[in-house]
């Protein structure tokens, strides 16, 4: 070993493994480090010293020969002297003066006692805020979300009609534990995510349009932050969502003048391709036959059109979302705002 570097030399790096290479079966994983100027015949040396040794297997690691590395032999310059040097003339100084020690060390107190520590932001004291008036199968209650100077929200507040009630209660510590996450940073869109759909009583119809039906009150309360303050949310969600404008041929102004006619003014081949083609839902012996007696009753194109896609529809809505336009898919029943499958075995 060298004098004073606290290091072993690659040698007896050797002779170490040779002494414990007898009482193991396999091979020693141990790495011997070479310094940067180890040369190849240094490295092809210490191979053919290993094997005289019994050693089954070596791994050599020239010290540079890598970009980077976690241990380094490379002599640098001695810094000791200099470190010691600093740290006497700072302790002259805090033995000088005893109120910048005191004040360095309630420093290091604070910075302990923050560091890892979560930071609240507090609500002003005086803050606007937004109420909102919502009932679900009956039930009534009162949403207050307490604004931050920015807009944002920083407390909720749930008020259900029956105060001391089991459900009252329950609201009263989501909007507390609400309260503190949004204080402490939690985003908004996490917690919407978390808690949305949540299913427990009571449920059913809201008068809320963009929201149809609610699984929860829970449900409902982080339906209706998300679609108020999280940006595209409502879009997303709303059963009145807009819907996507399909590619239409152009339609000539005597098609659109025929289109708006009674239905016993149109041809009758026309009326037959127009139905089958845009309803794909009225049998093609069903629509000639309407036609064929004149049965209109005065009713315009689009009423039939409208008529016909009506009978696609489901009398049920959709478990997920809520929404009315559930139509049959064979034995199942798909939402087409959502997606959701249901009735499927």
């Amino acid at each position: 070993a060298h004098r004073g570097q606290r290091s072993l030399s690659y040698m007896g790096h050797l002779r170490m493994m040779a002494a414990a290479q007898p009482f193991l079966s396999g091979a020693i994983s141990k790495t011997v480090n070479m310094p940067e100027t180890a040369t190849v015949d240094e490295i092809m040396h210490t191979y053919v010293e290993g094997w005289r040794l019994g050693l089954k297997a070596i791994a050599i690691y020239r010290d540079g020969s890598k970009r980077s590395a976690p241990l380094n032999t490379k002599k640098t310059k001695d810094m000791g002297g200099a470190m010691a040097e600093a740290a006497e003339k700072s302790l002259d100084v805090m033995v000088e003066r005893p109120e910048l020690r005191n004040r360095i060390l309630e420093l290091e107190e604070e910075l302990n006692s923050l560091r890892g520590k979560p930071t609240r932001h507090r609500m002003p004291d005086t803050r606007m805020s937004l109420t909102h008036k919502f009932e679900i199968a009956g039930h009534e209650g009162y949403i207050t979300v307490g604004l931050f100077e920015d807009g944002q929200p920083g407390e909720l507040f749930i008020q259900m009609s029956k105060e001391g009630s089991t459900i009252g209660g329950l609201m009263d510590t989501v909007a507390t534990l609400t309260s503190l996450s949004l204080q402490y940073g939690v985003p908004l869109d996490s917690m919407v995510r978390k808690f949305a759909y949540q299913r427990f009583e009571p449920s059913g119809f809201t008068k809320n349009p963009d929201i149809r039906n609610a699984t929860s009150i829970t449900d409902y309360v982080f339906r209706w932050l998300g679609c108020q303050f999280i940006p595209g949310y409502k879009e997303a969600t709303s059963p009145h969502r807009a819907q996507a404008e399909l590619p239409m041929k152009e339609i000539p102004e005597m098609e659109k003048k025929a289109v708006n006619r009674p239905v016993a003014d149109l041809p009758r081949t026309a009326e037959k391709e127009v139905l089958d083609v845009i309803t794909n839902h009225v049998s093609n012996d069903g629509a000639s036959a309407v036609i064929a007696n004149g049965s209109s009753n005065g009713h315009t194109h689009a009423d039939r059109v409208k008529e016909a896609l009506g009978g696609m529809f489901m009398d049920t809505t959709c478990s997920h979302c809520g929404s009315e336009k559930v139509i049959r898919a064979g034995a199942c029943g798909v939402c087409t705002e959502c997606g959701t499958s249901q009735g499927c075995s």
